[in-house]
């Protein structure tokens, strides 16, 4: 209750009802307000600056942001890092099994070349010093650049071609270079390039006596100093004099065949020498029992003379 110049403030109390009023004067009373209007605002105040505060604290410093955005740069560069090494690691990989791959084409351009210097295949249809002809339209649509992975298969996919290709080529060489050791060790031809037959195998008159003898080879007869050949590839078991024969070149071929070239003028082998087909083994001449330049030519199949005629006829098939 109030009355005209003073203000009653009644306290109730918790227990039996009993109350106390406090009269004040309006000056008082006024203060008294204006007081505690005063500490709300100020504790509404101070609320407002702790709230600010703490999201300020909780917000980054702009030192704080570069340093977070410097970390995330930096860990960004170790992961390119890591892609560019695992990248060339790939490459790397890749260009080593490409090298290979042209050590294995280079072995089978040489086997090719061969192939075609001996004969097996035609020059005319294969050129291994080239590279492969090709050509075609181009796709406008497919313009991409090959994955590592894609890569990876067709690298694959071309070793294993390749395993194949040298395994038929290599085949092939063992055939080839069998029927090459079989060419060169086949007993054929005449034991000169200029000359004619002047005495055949078997029974003739002795150029000596004038009786009938045998005779195991033929005698082709020359110019002196002429070359004499051999008709088979092989090695030499005999070079030089012997009784008869004069200087003598003895030859054996394998498979049971040896041929002889007698009364040579010079020898140019010597024993245990490997000597190829065509190869020049002597000089013709007269030495030994001889009435003038030719070469004695004998054939001899497990030591048995056979007609050297038959193997010089070879030639000619």
């Amino acid at each position: 209750m109030k009355s005209e110049d003073n203000m009653n403030i009644i306290f109730v109390g918790k227990h039996h009802g009993k109350s106390r009023v406090l009269s004040l004067s309006w000056p008082v009373a006024a203060a008294l307000l204006f007081l505690v209007l005063a500490t709300l605002a100020a504790a509404g105040w101070a609320g407002y600056q702790a709230a600010v505060h703490q999201a300020m604290a909780a917000e980054p410093t702009p030192s704080e942001l570069v340093s977070y955005w410097q970390n995330r740069l930096e860990e960004q560069k170790a992961e390119l890092a890591d892609v560019e090494l695992n990248a060339q690691q790939q490459i790397d990989a890749l260009t080593l099994r490409l090298g290979e791959i042209q050590g294995r084409m280079l072995r089978l351009d040489a086997l090719g070349q061969r192939f075609v210097e001996s004969g097996i295949v035609a020059s005319e249809e294969f050129n291994f010093e080239e590279p492969a002809a090709m050509g075609g339209p181009e796709d406008s649509a497919a313009k991409e650049s090959f994955t590592a992975p894609a890569l990876t298969t067709l690298i694959e996919r071309m070793e294993a071609q390749l395993a194949d290709r040298e395994q038929q080529l290599r085949l092939l060489d063992e055939l080839a270079s069998q029927q090459k050791l079989e060419d060169e060790m086949y007993v054929e031809g005449r034991p000169i390039t200029w000359g004619w037959l002047s005495s055949k195998y078997g029974y003739r008159s002795d150029p000596f006596t004038g009786k009938r003898t045998w005779h195991n080879g033929v005698d082709l007869a020359g110019k002196e100093g002429s070359d004499i050949i051999s008709v088979a590839g092989g090695v030499v078991t005999w070079a030089g004099e012997r009784y008869g024969y004069g200087n003598l070149v003895e030859i054996d071929h394998g498979d049971g065949l040896v041929t002889r070239y007698g009364h040579c003028k010079t020898v140019k082998v010597k024993v245990g020498d490997v000597v190829q087909k065509g190869e020049v083994v002597a000089l013709m001449g007269s030495t030994g029992r001889s009435t003038g330049p030719h070469v004695h030519f004998e054939v001899l199949q497990n030591g048995k003379a056979k007609d050297p005629v038959k193997y010089i006829a070879r030639a000619n098939r």
